[in-house]
């Protein structure tokens, strides 16, 4: 990285007991217009430090009472200095000094008697990496600003849409109930549950993109319950059934009469609404879904199976990688945004469990993820308290 430098904005703290390397050392460093602050013992140094907030030091290590290696410690142990790099001053030049001076955090030496070439190429060097730093944590700092704006307008956009578009779906849906085929026709019925499906994606969409946005900008908590696995699950399963049964898919269930689990319900529940709606959108007319639940004592595991496309191989790395943004058609061409894994991902972490998957392209997929029963979140609480409880004296 080339970066533009102006040695009046950098400066350099010189700590010598030796006068003559002092002035030396002023002379051909202000030569180059940086801005010069001396120090003739340890302590003097330290309290330079503290008032003229150097950008770099050049440190003496052979001082009478405090020597350049405590200097380098006491700088190197306070947060507020331990960033400012130290080039050593040495007549030293043994193995063991060198490394003794790196141990305690130099970031160069250079050797006395002072080659004046070379003293500049360290010093410059050192200076470039400070202002690289500094550019580089600029840029950072302009990007997640950059990216915390468009998060909000994400959240906004979607905030303002799902309204409408909940409406929107609302009568769609109602419009479906009261108009069978045989009273407006089939291609007429055909449009209308075209649109219908249309409404339904596009609010599932505006519904994953604001609950992502809000998550990702910190304004999602999560709101632990003990509940029911089964209670949360099963409504889902009662929701999408409809919706299966338009591709003729049965969805199947296999799973103990209780499962108590200490998680955020609404989370949960996107979770499984995300996983079914992949399950029937990759699954061919006509097969079946099976959702399994797991009770393995800490932890309850939710398995959701098709019979669909499946993924191939190739493309299973892609799927949790927000830059890869990876999606595909269904088996009737439906469309998605690849946004609802990522949520879903995300959802199983905030509640202390995690969301994996297996799948074979042209066999289909599982898509499992885990969360802590009500044993399993005791037994984490008890831990979390044991670590932060304080030593005995």
């Amino acid at each position: 990285m080339q970066v533009e430098i102006n040695p009046s904005e950098y400066t350099v703290l010189i700590v010598d007991d030796t006068i003559a390397n002092v002035l030396l050392l002023k002379v051909l460093i202000g030569n180059q217009k940086y801005r010069i602050v001396t120090a003739g013992n340890g302590m003097e140094a330290l309290q330079a430090v503290e008032k003229e907030s150097p950008d770099l030091i050049l440190l003496d290590i052979m001082m009478p009472g405090m020597n350049g290696y405590e200097v380098a410690e006491k700088l190197k142990a306070d947060p507020q200095t331990q960033e400012i790099p130290i080039i050593f001053l040495t007549a030293l030049n043994s193995t063991n000094d060198i490394v003794k001076g790196f141990k305690t955090g130099a970031s160069d030496y250079i050797s006395k008697p002072f080659n004046k070439e070379e003293l500049l190429i360290r010093v410059t060097h050192q200076i470039s990496l400070i202002a690289a730093k500094r550019l580089i944590a600029s840029q950072m700092k302009e990007l997640q600003s950059t990216i915390r704006g468009r998060d909000r307008l994400y959240s906004v956009i979607a905030h303002d849409l799902r309204s409408p578009m909940g409406s929107l779906k609302m009568i769609f849906n109602l419009l479906m109930a009261q108009l069978p085929p045989e009273k407006i026709g089939p291609e007429m019925y055909d449009m209308l549950s075209m649109a219908n499906h249309t409404a339904e994606e596009t609010f599932s969409l505006l519904d994953n993109l604001l609950k992502w946005t809000k998550s990702q900008i910190g304004r999602l908590k999560t709101v632990y319950q003990e509940i029911d696995m089964m209670e949360v699950i099963g409504d889902a399963v009662t929701l999408f059934s409809p919706v299966a049964s338009l591709k003729n898919i049965k969805i199947r269930t296999e799973w103990p009469d209780h499962v108590d689990v200490r998680v955020d319900v609404d989370m949960i529940k996107t979770i499984m609404r995300n996983l079914l709606s992949n399950a029937v959108k990759y699954s061919p007319e006509g097969s079946e879904i099976i959702v399994t639940v797991e009770d393995l004592g800490e932890k309850a595991v939710v398995n959701v199976r098709d019979f669909g496309k499946g993924i191939p191989e190739e493309d299973q790395p892609k799927l949790f990688h927000s830059d890869t943004h990876f999606t595909t058609y269904g088996t009737h061409n439906e469309e998605g945004s690849g946004l609802g894994l990522l949520l879903c991902k995300d959802f199983a972490h905030k509640n202390n469990g995690d969301l994996w998957f297996s799948s074979k392209a042209g066999e289909g997929s599982t898509f499992s993820f885990s969360v802590p029963t009500r044993t399993g979140a005791a037994a984490m609480n008890a831990s979390a308290d044991s670590a932060n409880a304080p030593a005995s004296l």
